[in-house]
């Protein structure tokens, strides 16, 4: 279990993941049955999730129909506006510039130059995951490009230490979208979660209403099944 210290979170290592759904009731049940989260509303209307008793993931009302019901990877950072310059100077998009979320830390949205989305989180109280790596709890996550070259630049850029430091342990892969997906699937990030056994976990989440998108198949670090929630916010399942 890795506890929660600000200091573990150098500057690019993924230290939150959210989930934005239409039903977070709905959200609250399944996740809450898959993977044994407890839940608590926090500020700007969202829920955090928490695994014996630390946490890990929040869930949050998609107010707009049109936008994707997605899970979505946040990079630590010690100043978002700084890192969303620096976005932007290397070909991303700053989506969302930087707001305050309650007294917590700061977020922001972005995109990369392939338009794959994620967040920035600049903590305050909150540094990030009270638990990682265990059953239940982010374990990795994959960015699905089609240009790895291009992804490799930009993020070796902006998060250098955090991937390639004497000291670097990245979450964080990238590969071509057709290794798993279509070709025509737009570039992306794949949260996943751990679990002991991605079979099972596979069955379960049909149980509860979800569905399966890829099943188990072996990458560079485990055995990974690709499914969605029953509300269609994609995520895999890791066993490494």
């Amino acid at each position: 279990m890795a506890e929660n210290r600000a200091s573990e979170y150098t500057e690019g290592t993924p230290c939150w993941v959210d989930a934005q759904l239409p039903d977070v009731e709905a959200g609250k049940r399944f996740y809450g049955d898959l993977f044994g989260w407890t839940f608590e509303d926090q500020p700007q209307g969202t829920v955090r999730a928490s695994k014996d008793g630390a946490p890990v993931a929040s869930l949050a009302h998609k107010t707009d129909g049109r936008l994707p019901t997605v899970w979505t990877v946040s990079f630590a950072t010690p100043d978002a506006g700084a890192l969303c310059r620096r976005i932007h100077a290397a070909g991303g998009q700053v989506v969302a510039p930087p707001v305050p979320f309650g007294d917590l830390g700061v977020t922001a949205l972005v995109t990369d130059p392939e338009g794959a989305v994620f967040s920035l989180w600049q903590g305050a109280r909150t540094p990030g995951f009270g638990r990682r790596h265990e059953p239940g709890t982010f374990a990795w996550v994959q960015l699905y490009t089609r240009d790895t070259r291009t992804a490799n630049t930009f993020y070796g850029g902006l998060f250098h230490d955090a991937l390639f430091g004497p000291d670097a342990d990245p979450d964080f892969g990238r590969a071509p979208v057709s290794d798993v997906f279509p070709a025509e699937m737009p570039p992306h990030f794949l949260v996943h979660f751990a679990t002991p056994d991605p079979g099972a976990a596979m069955a379960e989440v049909v149980r509860l209403g979800g569905r399966v998108q890829v099943p188990p198949f072996e990458t560079s670090y485990g055995t990974a099944a690709v499914v969605t929630d029953d509300q269609g916010a994609s995520f895999a399942l890791l066993r490494r």
